[in-house]
């Protein structure tokens, strides 16, 4: 028989039966396996009979029998795939077992109404800044416009309109010898004064009565506009994604996973008895617990979390912790 018929044989059978059988064709044993995996030796050889019940979680069943095979010699990749085609009758079974059961249906409506509450949120904060750039911006920026076109007509009205230029007073001139004799006077502007061709006396007379217009500019009261009080614009208190902090203590061995609102897995490890897993990340926090039975407490953000308020199935439970 060549290596490819071993191989399509190989394949045909369980993915228990095929790491059973690079175990032993290694001289492995059942303890030697579970101990270089740090597991019970009921669980591998729950995988060898293909017992995959005894498993808390398929993400779980994967991890195992990924470990398993690698440390047998096999082909990890392969080994899963056909793990696939074994667990998609189970995967079948367990969405209709869930469709029936009312817990999910809890928590779909839940989750729907957490996202009507958002979205109004959203809303409503859309709304808020609108109202607050309408109340406090925008007659702000009408009063700068109205500053800027000031200084060009309290230039205008600096001008009085009824100053009179010096260059444009009308004085008395005295007359010369010649206009003297002849018996005419002769003003500044031209023009023949009857009263000057009296005679000298008579233009002194009448000099002596004319008095030089004062000069006077009246300026006008410049208006003064008052700079309007600088407003404070509120600024809305856009902060980040909060920061939750779990805290999960156990009493036996136990699978468990966090990731936080962004998808980054913050935990993903297998707990033993006595330990204490602490992280912290972008809330909600989404966790999954492998064994509900060894977990001793559950703490987020200081509060204590009671476990029994999510579904349980086959002693594992997914749920989200929001603030």
């Amino acid at each position: 028989m060549t290596s490819d018929d071993s191989q399509q044989n190989a394949a045909k059978e369980a993915v228990g039966q095929q790491l059973k059988r690079a175990r032993e064709k290694q001289g492995l044993s059942i303890a030697q396996i579970a101990d270089a995996q740090h597991l019970r030796n009921g669980v591998v050889q729950a995988i060898e009979n293909g017992d995959y019940a005894q498993i808390d979680s398929e993400l779980f069943l994967k991890g195992y029998v990924r470990a398993y095979a690698k440390q047998v010699g096999l082909d990890a990749d392969a080994i899963i795939a056909d793990l696939n085609v074994e667990l998609e009758p189970a995967r079948i079974q367990k969405a209709r077992e869930m469709e029936a059961n009312p817990l999910i249906d809890i928590e779909r409506r839940r989750r729907r109404k957490r996202r009507i509450a958002k979205l109004f949120l959203l809303i409503v904060a859309i709304v808020a800044m609108g109202a607050l750039i309408i109340t406090f911006v925008v007659p702000k920026f009408t009063a700068g416009q109205a500053d800027a076109e000031l200084p060009a007509s309290t230039d205008i009205m600096a001008q009085p309109d009824d100053a009179v230029p010096e260059d444009e007073v009308s004085l008395p001139v005295e007359p010369s010898g010649d206009d003297a004799g002849s018996g005419e006077g002769v003003t500044d502007s031209g023009y023949l004064d009857e009263a000057n061709a009296e005679g000298p006396e008579v233009f002194d007379s009448q000099a002596e009565q004319v008095v030089e217009p004062e000069v006077t500019g009246q300026i006008p009261a410049v208006a003064q506009t008052i700079e309007p009080a600088l407003v404070q614009v509120p600024v809305s208190d856009e902060t980040g994604p909060v920061s939750g902090m779990l805290e999960i203590a156990f009493t036996g061995d136990c699978w468990v996973q966090v990731r936080d609102a962004s998808g980054n897995r913050l935990a993903s490890s297998l707990q033993r008895a006595g330990d204490t897993l602490q992280v912290s990340g972008k809330a909600p926090l989404k966790v999954v617990i492998g064994a509900v039975s060894t977990v001793d407490s559950i703490r987020f953000q200081g509060e204590t979390v009671d476990i029994r308020d999510f579904p349980v199935v086959n002693n594992r439970s997914e749920f989200t912790l929001t603030i």
